[in-house]
């Protein structure tokens, strides 16, 4: 049996990483990689009998109720993108952007927000934005950079506006509670929302063919009343599953099943159902839970074998020996999180380094429900930012054969700007949060 422990914490952390790096690059997934590298590093450093110590600790993972609000959300999104409630959402926007310079991008983000309001996950949402969006902007002559940014950037909102699965995923991760994080999220989502709406009249209103001149047309009550209509489902959906948890009724848990079962009801009512759509959306569900939950297992097997190694101490040492200033530490953080955003999934990010960072938040002082904001906002960023950001891969599924990857990259350069805005600024003022 070969001897880790001779290696020390300080090398034993640095073979530890590159083995990660050099899994990964092979192309295996994060969550066969993490769980193959703790067992490695198990039975190297502890030998055989340590194994049952890293597997109580990925069931207190996997056995968490919260959990369960996961697919639930998960199946909203599911539902959604199957139904045509998004298509009749963006319509009825029309009756509020129209008139604007730029118009269908605002209703663009409007749609986004309340879409990211009802699900909490970003890939369906970039996929039915740039399949109702994106080609009307273009016939309509947007500029195809703004048209690009706004469908990326608006689609990825399902990360900071509740009930995001991301927050989720952190306060399970840190044990703070999530109904916490949705309240504290609440204004910085729509803050960011607000940045993207102000860049798009400011670009429309101060460019040279950037949007096309508003509609002067009036359109007849008989068309408002049925436009109107569009939204009415949507946003009853929205408040059933927000105005319980807010109101107290319901937990998060029990709310994400409402949701469930207000989407259902909605596609019951506009004549939608049918068992093929619950079956193609269930198995959606299954897929992409399936891949949270394995990474959710490998992660936590891996941060559960660094931990009794005693990496976790030694990284938070070397972490908090930077500076005496907090913020400079919060900003380092906040770049290692940008750096493994390029490479790594959100949900890996979060299991692998918030065990490490959140014990160091609290040390400082700093309220963890804060730093989950400001974590959530941070992946923000790395859905937009290259060479891996999610959010250009889901658009160009569905995107036309002449926009390429190179081209979704440079228009979502003024978008990262912005939620590096947004970053620096929950930084400075964290009282945004309302915390």
């Amino acid at each position: 049996m070969f001897d880790l422990q001779s290696l020390g914490i300080e090398y034993g952390t640095l073979a530890m990483f590159v083995l990660l790096l050099g899994f990964l690059i092979t192309g295996m997934p994060l969550a066969f990689v993490t769980l193959l590298i703790a067992l490695i590093f198990t039975l190297g450093w502890f030998g055989p009998m340590a194994v049952p110590l890293i597997t109580s600790r990925v069931y207190s993972f996997v056995s968490s109720f919260v959990f369960v609000s996961v697919p639930m959300f998960v199946m909203m999104a599911a539902i959604l993108d199957r139904s045509g409630i998004a298509r009749d959402l963006f319509e009825a926007m029309r009756l509020f952007g129209g008139r604007l310079k730029g118009g269908v991008a605002v209703q663009t983000i409007f749609v986004a927000v309340i879409l990211a309001a009802m699900s909490g996950i970003i890939g369906g949402e970039i996929v039915l934005l740039g399949l109702l969006a994106l080609p009307q902007m273009l016939r309509q002559g947007y500029d195809k950079n703004l048209a690009i940014g706004v469908v990326c950037a608006g689609g990825s909102l399902g990360t900071m506006v509740p009930p995001s699965i991301v927050l989720i995923i952190y306060g399970l991760t840190a044990n703070v509670s999530i109904g916490d994080l949705f309240t504290a999220s609440f204004i910085p989502g729509f803050m960011l929302a607000g940045f993207y709406v102000a860049y798009v009249l400011f670009r429309s209103y101060t460019g040279d063919n950037i949007a096309p001149p508003p509609r002067t047309e009036k359109i007849p009550t008989e068309e408002k009343i049925r436009l109107l209509k569009g939204l009415f489902l949507p946003i009853l959906v929205v408040i059933c599953v927000l105005g319980s948890i807010y109101g107290g009724i319901a937990s998060v848990t029990e709310a994400s099943a409402v949701g469930v079962a207000g989407v259902v009801a909605s596609t019951i009512v506009r004549r939608e159902f049918s068992l093929s759509m619950l079956k193609a959306a269930s198995l959606q569900t299954l897929s992409t839970c399936g891949m949270i939950v394995w990474i959710g297992i490998g992660a936590s097997a891996l941060v559960g074998v660094f931990n009794l190694m005693g990496g976790i101490k030694f990284v938070s040492a070397l972490i908090t020996g930077i500076s005496d200033d907090p913020t400079i530490i919060i900003l380092f953080m906040m770049l290692i999180l940008f750096i493994l955003g390029m490479f790594l999934d959100w949900v890996g990010i979060a299991l692998l380094t918030m065990p490490i960072f959140v014990p160091i938040i609290k040390q400082l002082g700093y309220d963890p429900v804060w730093f989950g904001v400001l974590f959530a906002m941070n992946m923000q960023v790395s859905f937009l930012s290259p060479p891996f950001g999610p959010a250009a891969f889901y658009l160009k599924s569905v995107a036309p054969p002449d926009i390429t990857l190179g081209t979704i990259f440079k228009a979502l350069v003024p978008f990262i700007c912005l939620q590096v805005l947004a970053v620096a600024l929950l930084i400075i003022f964290p009282g945004i949060t309302g915390r």
